[in-house]
């Protein structure tokens, strides 16, 4: 049986990438995606998740608006790697259809409690922090939650926060210290998830998604020049729940950096040196022929 899933994500161009991805994959269903602010304010990510499902005919998954800034400190300016739309360079129409009346975590709560569910995260994870207070009892139901953020000591915000974490830190400290099943994704890993000029010239004509998927990766790949091909962060998230063997996790010790300084660090204890309980599975490492991996999967949605 597929593995029931909801995408908690902020559409820029990895996270379409990534839903692309989990509809390709017949072991998992994507039984809705839901948006939080991020790499664009809430009004763009929202709309961008209705216009990839647009892109491959998928009326069928419903899209719910989440959270619109972050639970505690002030709402920030994006950044400009995803362009003001947050999913800049493809052309798109507007999206066909609003997204449905219920607050994300309303929605989540109600898939959850419905049957097994496990919850991958993509973007800042306040959403995912808000769930988990407003409905312990269908959060306790989870499978497992599995995101994309942090990592092992680098940054790619400051010199020592990844995006997603820094975004929300407080949320990401909830998440992490939730007792749950947790998973973190971070981006030492997703920085060996390269997709190469030439990939992605072999993309561009594998159909509809094929196409797509190029486009994004032409725009986002501006924002990597020094790198030999561009990391497609958030997919990596996606497949671990796809093909768990993709990557190598360890049984970590993980919080998350409030304070002033070193603000939405991840503080991994690797080597158990704090002698605190592990409660994170933190990936390690991701199988080298990931994106050849991900790229056919995507192909194969036409």
């Amino acid at each position: 049986m597929p593995i029931p899933i909801v995408l908690d994500c902020e559409p820029a161009h990895d996270d379409a990438i990534a839903i692309m991805l989990a509809l390709a994959s017949p072991e998992v269903e994507l039984r809705a995606v839901t948006a939080v602010s991020g790499n664009a304010p809430l009004h763009h990510t929202r709309a961008n998740a209705i216009r990839v499902l647009d892109h491959l005919g998928r009326p069928d998954i419903p899209v719910a608006a989440g959270a619109g800034r972050p639970l505690v400190q002030d709402p920030f300016a994006p950044g400009d790697t995803h362009g003001p739309s947050g999913m800049d360079g493809p052309e798109l129409p507007p999206p066909s259809r609003q997204a449905v009346p219920a607050h994300a975590i309303d929605l989540i709560a109600e898939l959850a409690l419905d049957r097994p569910l496990t919850l991958v995260a993509t973007g800042p994870l306040t959403n995912v922090a808000l769930f988990l207070a407003r409905h312990p009892e269908a959060a306790s139901a989870l499978q497992r939650i599995v995101f994309m953020g942090g990592a092992i000591g680098l940054g790619n915000v400051t010199p020592a926060a990844e995006f997603n974490v820094w975004a929300d830190p407080d949320a990401a400290r909830r998440v992490c210290i939730s007792e749950l099943h947790v998973t973190m994704v971070g981006l030492d890993v997703t920085h060996q998830a390269l997709v190469t000029r030439e990939q992605n010239d072999h993309l561009r004509s594998r159909g509809r998604a094929g196409r797509l998927t190029a486009e994004l990766i032409d725009y986002y790949a501006r924002s990597h020049p020094g790198m030999p091909g561009t990391p497609i962060h958030d997919a990596v998230a996606v497949a671990h729940v796809i093909d768990p063997g993709l990557l190598t996790v360890e049984h970590c010790h993980v919080d998350v950096d409030c304070g002033p300084v070193s603000r939405g660090r991840t503080l991994v204890d690797r080597f158990h040196v704090t002698g605190r309980e592990p409660n994170v599975h933190v990936a390690t490492a991701i199988d080298p022929g990931f994106t050849s991996w991900m790229a056919e999967r995507i192909a194969s949605l036409g």
